[in-house]
């Protein structure tokens, strides 16, 4: 059942390196079936705060709640709950793809691994290389293979990575529309960090603006549009990283 709570409540979330302040105390929530769009150039943070929603991270201040729950003291009852894809996080490469799969199934706890894992091949076109090793994928089916790893627990909250990087346009259309039917029929909540912003223009209905750690902006797609005059957030994104330099 998905939670009523906030799929995400972040409150004051800080990470500091020394005098490097990566994160300085940002605050955000994500709704049950809504996807947030979390943008910035590099060094914006977002990859600090995607790894200190996953525990990898440990924050220097501030709290983070998933699904109603303390990620500080209730991690273990978050994760099973939750998943996560990026193109930048291999898989272990001496297993082929079905191995790979069925291992992460396990591993979640999913009621009839074998079928969920088939299902999930077809749905991603990864048929025809369910047994190649993964080390011998091409960097897009790899991208794929990461894409039906995050959805194997069937996530109440998803956390997205740049999860349609290194897709030809038509496959990147396609997962998108399986992303699509994945929240409409789960009500699984979203929070997708890309550079594809045709990508969030269609996927999101919040879009959070990063700029050295700090929310500098946030709002749906329509509402930046217009508060800054463009016709596409290339142009919104442009214009906040660009006054960020003067």
């Amino acid at each position: 059942m998905v939670s009523h709570s906030p799929a995400i409540r972040v409150e004051s979330l800080a990470k500091s390196y020394g005098k490097v302040d990566a994160v300085k105390g940002i605050s955000f929530r994500v709704e049950p079936g809504q996807t947030v769009g979390l943008l910035g150039g590099n060094g914006a943070g977002k990859t600090t705060t995607l790894s200190m929603l996953l525990g990898v991270l440990k924050p220097t201040s501030g709290t983070i709640e998933m699904l109603g729950l303390s990620l500080a003291k209730q991690r273990y009852d978050i994760l099973p709950r939750i998943n996560f894809t990026s193109p930048y996080v291999d898989l272990p490469k001496r297993l082929s793809v079905v191995e790979n799969l069925r291992v992460f199934a396990g591993l979640y706890g999913v009621d009839d691994a074998r079928g969920r894992v088939g299902v999930l091949l077809e749905e991603l076109d990864l048929v025809s290389v369910a047994d190649r090793p993964y080390a011998n994928l091409s960097a897009g089916q790899r991208t794929r293979v990461s894409l039906a790893k995050s959805l194997l627990n069937s996530p109440e909250l998803l956390l997205l990575d740049e999860p349609t990087a290194s897709l030809d346009p038509d496959v990147g259309d396609r997962m998108r529309s399986l992303l699509e039917r994945y929240r409409a029929q789960s009500g699984c909540a979203m929070l997708l960090a890309s550079h594809n912003m045709g990508e969030v223009e269609r996927l999101c209905d919040v879009v959070i603006m990063l700029r050295h750690g700090e929310i500098v902006d946030r709002g749906s797609p329509a509402e930046l549009l217009t508060k800054y005059g463009r016709h596409t957030l290339d142009d919104v994104f442009l214009d906040i990283s660009r006054q960020g330099a003067q």
